[in-house]
């Protein structure tokens, strides 16, 4: 009778195989591949907020070309005519009025500027630029890691479906054997029946995982900007940790730099703001109250203007001790990212030490929990199996296997946290 249950266990085992080597060729062929890769690069593609940063950029290139022509030769083009009639002796005086004005002139004007002043103004866009440019590139970062966090959450989900699927396909084919035993009175009915509700909970959870696994994709979708609802199946993520670079190397980091210019930039736009102003201006033209020879009333005029700071106040020394206010919070807030990071990314550190110890330690109890199941399922197909030490075997093993997916997306998790850090 042995015997017997064991070939029957053996040809139901082969079949199970052929099986499961199907689903698996025709899920690779039916569905489609993603990558991490792709997730992000889509993110990238579709945020409106990178677009607006990248458009921030072109808009102070053409502030920088407008100030360059402002500070250039300026020619307008002016005309002024009225009549003042003086009727029955009622009218306004002639001697202002002069009875009308007839003028076309085209004025040339010029701001003798100090090139120094104007290299500061070009600075002043330049660093407007530099930081847009920074703040875009940890927005890369931030939109970066919030998709590779969201494709491991969607990962993991894929793992634990994959991995009740394969216990329930298990404990299907194992039915079959025990329900044969049972009908041959090896095993009592209430063996048969509690194996029975442990195969109908793994497939509750399965419905459960799957639904899990479809909003977690959805979600990964939404984020990224993309609408896709066909079925898919996403690959390992490639996530290795990066080596760190220095504080002052980071793009956080720059972001205080950046600031620390524009504040001294600042000030020598104030220092330069108390100059001497110089400007030239000539006009040519037409202009005649048309009483005298208007035929030869087309002439020419030049001059220049100096408008040179005398008071105004104490203004200046206002805002110097405002720029020093400023640098003083700057300070503060470098000092504090400094302090913040370093703490962080210690805690991650341990965080990543310790999990990866976790993960050594499940891996343990999987061999042993796989081998009970292994000796469990031999022994049933012998009829020597209690069904209750059974269940017990595949609860332990579904926990430990759950259990470590859990700490593995836990593990990738954290070095993607680390990795934020890394550009």
């Amino acid at each position: 009778m042995p015997d017997r249950f064991a070939a029957i266990g053996k040809m139901k085992k082969n079949i199970f195989i052929s099986v499961v080597m199907a689903v698996v060729a025709g899920m690779a062929h039916g569905q489609q591949e993603k990558t991490l890769d792709y997730f992000v690069r889509q993110a990238l593609a579709n945020s409106p907020l990178l677009k607006d940063y990248r458009n921030q950029v072109l808009i102070n290139q053409a502030d920088s070309l407008r100030i360059r022509a402002a500070y250039g030769p300026q020619v307008n083009g002016t005309s002024n005519s009225y009549y003042a009639p003086v009727i029955l002796g009622y009218g306004y005086d002639g001697a202002i009025t002069n009875g009308g004005q007839l003028s076309a002139l085209a004025g040339y004007s010029q701001a003798l500027i100090n090139k120094k002043y104007l290299a500061a103004q070009f600075e002043t866009l330049r660093l407007q630029s530099q930081g847009i440019d920074n703040t875009a590139k940890v927005s890369e970062q931030d939109l970066t890691r919030t998709i590779t966090a969201q494709y491991i959450t969607a990962f993991g989900d894929l793992q634990q479906l994959g991995f009740a699927k394969e216990i329930n396909a298990l404990l299907r084919k194992e039915e079959g054997l025990l329900k044969t035993l049972t009908e041959s009175n090896v095993y009592r009915q209430t063996d048969y029946l509690t194996f029975l509700v442990t195969r109908q909970q793994q497939e509750l959870s399965i419905k459960q995982l799957t639904i899990q696994l479809q909003n977690d994709y959805a979600t990964l979708n939404y984020l990224s900007g993309v609408f896709d609802t066909s079925a898919v199946v996403l690959t390992e993520p490639p996530i290795e940790l990066n080596k760190l670079p220095e504080i002052n190397e980071s793009i956080f980091f720059k972001k205080f730099v950046i600031d620390s210019l524009t504040l001294r930039n600042s000030q020598a736009l104030v220092n330069y703001s108390y100059k001497p102003k110089v400007n030239l201006f000539a006009d040519a033209g037409y202009s005649s109250t048309l009483t005298y020879l208007p035929y030869k009333n087309f002439g020419t005029s030049a001059g220049v203007s100096i408008s040179v700071p005398i008071f105004d106040g104490h203004q200046r020394k206002i805002q110097y001790s405002k720029i020093a206010v400023a640098e003083r919070t700057r300070l503060s807030y470098q000092d504090f990212f400094t302090t913040q990071y370093s703490q962080q990314i210690a805690q991650l550190s341990q965080q990543l030490k310790a999990t990866g110890e976790l993960i050594a330690q499940i891996n343990n109890q999987v061999k042993y929990a796989e081998g009970l199941i292994n000796v469990n399922m031999k022994l049933l197909e012998t009829g020597d199996a209690k069904i209750a030490d059974l269940v017990i075997a595949v609860n332990n093993y579904l926990a430990a296997k759950n259990l470590l997916t859990q700490n593995n997306v836990s593990r990738l998790l954290i070095i993607n946290q680390i990795n934020y850090w890394n550009r």
